[in-house]
């Protein structure tokens, strides 16, 4: 597949999820590295959907430590339970958090940004090997819509790790 994403022109948030997915099953198609399977769909939905901020944290030695994101600088390393990236790893369940200043423990890697979706990602044995943590500098972006498709592609990351 080419390294370029085809998105309709005008498309609507779950029309413009529908044309990604396959693209992005293509693109990490027949590549074995992790790092850049990762690297590319954040640079994809960074690039879709215009968010402040979007990547991974990978599980290393029981903490997430920083892994291939788009944006700004970030936390290097969160611990367990501690933040919303923390949490979706300690719940193994998606976080959906409008306003990150009303969720306890919130981490503040930036303060552009105000609302947050973190998706956890699954190894084959159904245990939480990292996260797909996106950032909103809107409090109007985020939401259901938003969480049901990032977990599709988490998926599809459990399906080459």
């Amino acid at each position: 597949m080419s390294e370029e994403l085809f998105i309709a022109a005008g498309a609507g948030k779950k029309e413009t999820y529908e044309s990604l997915i396959p693209q992005l099953a293509a693109l990490m198609e027949g590549e074995t590295d992790l790092t850049a399977n990762l690297a590319n769909l954040s640079a994809a939905l960074h690039d879709t959907f215009g968010w402040w901020w979007v990547g991974f944290y990978w599980v290393k030695n029981n903490e997430l430590v920083l892994s291939p994101f788009q944006g700004p600088i970030a936390c290097t390393r969160i611990k367990l339970g501690k933040g919303v990236c923390g949490t979706a790893w300690k719940e193994a369940k998606s976080q959906l958090v409008p306003d990150v200043n009303a969720f306890p423990g919130h981490i503040a890697c930036s303060g552009s940004s105000v609302s947050e979706i973190v998706v956890p990602v699954f190894d084959k044995q159904d245990q939480v090997v990292g996260v797909l943590d996106v950032d909103s500098e809107r409090y109007d972006v985020l939401d259901e819509t938003d969480v049901f498709y990032l977990e599709r592609i988490s998926q599809l990351i459990t399906e080459i790790i």
